[in-house]
């Protein structure tokens, strides 16, 4: 996040880069581009040598030799690919750490170079490049979600008197909390019993994929329709299903309602003060989170109007309404895209940065929103700007996420799903693949009688797994009953000799490891 005036020392003791060599600055510096917008110079590439099926972590220290500009990495693989590795914006008089990486299929001889956009050389300093097989990545994950996901927990039974209930039998049944994986739904789910019943049984988060934005609840000015938002909110609320909202504002959709874009500024600002009160009061301690200003990394129709400072005044206006949401920047490619020059995760650090030091701003609850379309996903490149994203010490959520269909979108998808719930900055993830009956948006995890296609089986995998329970086990001499679990909340149902019929009670095992069941009689069942 931060340009710092010395270099830090490598990552991995540099990894495979230990040997490598590379032309040097006075002051020991290492060069690795010329005065070049587009390629590196000429000696000035890292020869590697790499493995098949590795996926390597890149991280280095970077500046430029004046002014400020991106610095693309670039790791060419022994199958000629080139790979953009990461991008960061760097400048110069100080050292800003890119994180990223790429991976190769094929074992042989490869490249690492480093390019910029102006006019100007790269230093590198503080350079790594680590091999992990998909073996090794996927034990490191597993690690982070026996850390981050699960605790040991201790449930003790006790009898009435509050003695310990040695060999009572326990059985958790996980029933909420725990970490949100949730889905898009479209308003068809209103008039779809086995769609509203799939959904039901699977999501406890939802956002509404279009009903509640401005061109769907006033297309024509001041013809306002919340009439569908407002059923697939009850809705939400019958089955306790927490709803993120989606959106306030979006620059690329708004600059598409004729009768926005043709507003004068004073006329625009009354329009939006409209919709602000209008939508954010409506629904009003009835949202976990609030997509504030959709995109608006890409398009700028509100700040192009209304000056730099509009989405700073927005997500003000926005928590004067309703102080219970995240407020979040929703964005694309941040994650999925590292040639996409506009999200990158510098850039969007930078215009969080902004949004809070607008005045009022300081203390709001913030969120970052990556939407996560992928085709072809660049899982080290993910990890290294969940990294990067994560300095910013606020809730990340995968907000849209879907992969293209190809031969590998089962493959890809279960993938991307890993690597978010692995990592510890993520706090949610929601899916893009509300159902249409005419087709999904990308990704379909059901056909049209709600039977699952393979996308939607992976899904349901990895939902039993994230929600799995442990084994039923008898307490020991003190009533202990110990096990290792996924945060949520659980019944537990307690058998024993003393008692007249299974006890059934809810344990909190998301904030807390420890838990206390007592019967109230010992013959009373209950």
């Amino acid at each position: 996040m931060q340009c710092v005036k010395e270099a830090e020392k490598p990552l991995y003791g540099g990894g495979i880069l230990k040997e490598a060599e590379a032309p040097s600055s006075a002051g020991g510096k290492k060069l690795l581009a010329e005065k070049s917008k587009s390629a590196p110079g000429k000696d000035c590439t890292l020869k590697v040598e790499l493995k098949k099926d590795h996926h390597y972590a890149l991280s280095a220290w970077l500046q430029l030799s004046k002014g400020t500009g991106d610095i693309r990495a670039v790791l060419v693989t022994p199958d000629g690919k080139f790979n953009t590795a990461g991008v960061i914006v760097a400048q110069s008089g100080c050292w800003t750490m890119l994180k990223g990486g790429a991976t190769s299929y094929a074992a042989g001889k490869g490249e690492l170079f480093f390019e910029t956009n102006v006019t100007a050389e790269v230093m590198a300093d503080g350079m790594a490049l680590q091999p992990f097989s998909f073996k090794e990545w996927d034990g490191h994950r597993n690690e982070i979600i026996t850390k981050e996901r699960k605790k040991k927990v201790k449930i003790t039974v006790q009898d009435a008197s509050g003695k310990a209930l040695e060999g009572a039998e326990v059985t958790l049944q996980r029933v909420g909390k725990g970490f949100p994986l949730g889905n898009a739904m479209t308003k068809e789910i209103l008039d779809k019993p086995e769609y509203e019943k799939w959904f039901a049984a699977r999501f406890k988060v939802a956002t509404l994929e279009n009903e509640m934005k401005w061109y769907s609840t006033e297309y024509h000015k001041n013809e306002e329709d919340y009439r569908v938002a407002d059923k697939m909110v009850e809705l939400a609320e019958k089955y306790n299903i927490s709803l993120r909202g989606h959106n306030v504002f979006w620059d690329d959709q708004t600059a598409q309602m004729k009768w926005v874009s043709s507003l004068s500024v004073p006329q625009l600002k009354e329009a939006m003060a409209k919709r602000l009160k209008n939508v954010v009061s409506r629904y009003a301690g009835k949202l976990i989170h609030w997509d504030v200003v959709n995109e608006n990394l890409h398009f700028n129709f509100f700040e192009g109007k209304l000056g730099d400072d509009a989405s700073g005044q927005i997500f003000n206006d926005v928590s004067k309404l309703d102080s219970k949401p995240i407020l979040f920047m929703n964005e694309f490619n941040t994650i999925e895209q590292p040639n996409d020059p506009a999200p990158l995760p510098t850039k969007y650090l930078a215009k969080l940065k902004k949004i809070r030091s607008f005045p009022g701003n300081g203390d709001l609850k913030y969120g970052i929103g990556l939407e996560s379309h992928f085709a072809t996903p660049n899982i080290p490149y993910m990890r290294g700007s969940l990294d990067t994203l994560a300095q910013a010490k606020v809730p990340i959520w995968l907000t849209e996420v879907d992969v293209t269909k190809g031969p590998k979108q089962v493959e890809y998808l279960e993938e991307v799903m890993r690597e978010g719930y692995s990592h510890p900055a993520v706090k949610g993830l929601v899916l893009w693949g509300a159902w249409h009956a005419n087709g999904c948006y990308v990704m379909c995890l059901t056909d049209n009688n709600f039977k699952n296609l393979p996308v939607g089986d992976v899904v349901d995998k990895l939902l039993h797994e994230w929600r799995a329970s442990p084994d039923t086990a008898k307490t020991d001499a003190k009533g202990v009953f110990e096990a290792e679990v996924f945060h949520g909340e659980y019944n537990a149902t307690i058998k024993h000799s003393s008692l007249k019929k299974p006890l059934v009670q809810t344990v909190d095992l998301d904030s807390s490891a420890e838990a206390t069941v007592k019967a109230t009689s010992p013959k009373s069942g209950y």
